[in-house]
């Protein structure tokens, strides 16, 4: 049985089908006041069953904070793009508009996924259970979790998972949140699309199961 101390003491150093980096502690001096706004949007949320920290909007490039933007498109208003070059997904909105979130995604050799897929289903505070493919490569690291890690504040999955099928079949891609905010912008992962903790339980909110989501090619990086 996984303990509650084994899962704090994991924190970041695991990753949710999706790993990181190290956090880069140096900070920008005399930074510039940031918009109250923004503040408020990513405060800590007091009305979880595991707690939400706020995100130190320091550590993250403004390019990647929650806002909504005239974006052109063919596809259908609730359809989530995902845009791993430009470090962006979009959830596409009507009269040309789109709440745009920044991600963290997989690095080149990993993000392999592309195309069309279907919000198969949706979990608060989701089980995560590393893929066979990661228990063979680290089996010192992983085989321990093969039967699954619960939901919690050192779950690298974060407060919410949206599971991406295609043709019916879970893809083993996901949309979920992170321990680490500051990988946010970055290619960090083993291929899935991560998002700060209070966008993924925004994105949940509005995207019910049913949705369409398309991934783009993982074109040379524009960031």
């Amino acid at each position: 049985m996984v303990t509650r101390r084994a899962v704090l003491a994991m924190g970041s150093s695991m990753l949710a089908g999706c790993v990181s980096h190290p956090r880069n502690s140096a900070m920008e001096p005399e930074a510039p006041a940031i918009d109250p706004s923004y503040l408020r949007m990513y405060a800590a949320l007091d009305d979880e069953p595991f707690p939400v920290p706020a995100i130190d909007l320091r550590e993250v490039d403004p390019r990647f904070w929650r806002r909504e933007i005239s974006y052109d498109t063919q596809e259908q208003p609730g359809t989530v793009v995902v845009d791993p070059g430009a470090r962006h997904a979009y959830l596409v909105m009507e009269r040309g508009r789109a709440i745009r979130y920044g991600v963290g995604v997989g690095k080149e050799e990993a993000f392999n996924f592309q195309g069309p897929a279907t919000v198969g289903r949706k979990a608060q505070w989701p089980r995560w259970t590393p893929t066979r493919d990661m228990i063979r490569r680290d089996p010192d690291r992983y085989a321990q979790y093969a039967g699954g890690l619960p939901g919690g504040s050192g779950n690298p999955l974060g407060p919410r998972a949206l599971y991406l099928y295609r043709n019916g079949q879970d893809t083993l891609y996901r949309l979920h949140g992170t321990v680490e905010p500051w990988t946010i912008g970055t290619m960090v992962s083993s291929g899935c699309v991560r998002f700060l903790n209070q966008d993924i339980i925004d994105l949940y909110r509005r995207v019910p199961v049913g949705s369409r989501v398309v991934v783009l090619p993982a074109s040379p990086s524009v960031v």
